[in-house]
């Protein structure tokens, strides 16, 4: 493995997203809704960030991955999609590539009728995402490489690194 981001520059870039959502969400009220698993990390420092008491706590379980590819099916743990109706939704997302998960979410959602959607997401691959899912807030835009660490894994796995590292085929036995 080798480090792509250090946890120095998550916890800065972490503090100014935070500060463009407290500026962007001022005065509203607003869902901060973690995709699990995830998002975990993530979320919760960047919702320590969040400078607002007019901000509500969520989380839904969504997954598209098995081992490092997309299985191109998506899985929901969505409980009860009706809370989300007429609400200002923030969705916290680790990382969006081929957007196929959120994608299927954002369509199960236009069923309850949010007033509002944006998306935060730490990562984005761009060249494979192509505009599928527009993310409202951006950590890092990082090439088509398998990443794990702060919340992100390879089968439950490496989440509890503090840095982002790029996990290359051969290191999976480790």
């Amino acid at each position: 493995m080798r480090t792509l981001i250090s946890a120095e520059e998550l916890k800065a870039r972490v503090k100014e997203l935070g500060r463009e959502i407290t500026r962007d969400y001022e005065g509203k009220e607003f869902t901060f809704l973690i995709v699990l698993k995830g998002s975990t990390l993530f979320g919760a420092d960047l919702f320590r960030e969040i400078k607002s008491n007019r901000v509500e706590l969520d989380c839904i379980r969504l997954s598209s991955y098995k081992g490092m590819k997309s299985s191109g099916s998506v899985s929901m743990d969505q409980g009860e999609m009706t809370r989300f109706e007429g609400r200002n939704l923030l969705i916290v997302e680790d990382i969006v590539d081929t957007g196929t998960t959120l994608s299927f979410f954002l369509k199960e959602l236009e069923k309850v009728h949010p007033e509002s959607v944006k998306i935060c997401s730490l990562f984005e691959k761009k060249d494979v995402n192509r505009g599928r899912v527009r993310v409202d807030y951006l950590g890092f835009d990082i090439r088509n490489e398998f990443i794990v660490g702060y919340g992100l894994d390879l089968d439950q796995k490496y989440r509890n690194l503090p840095d982002i590292e790029i996990l290359e085929e051969s290191d999976r036995n480790d």
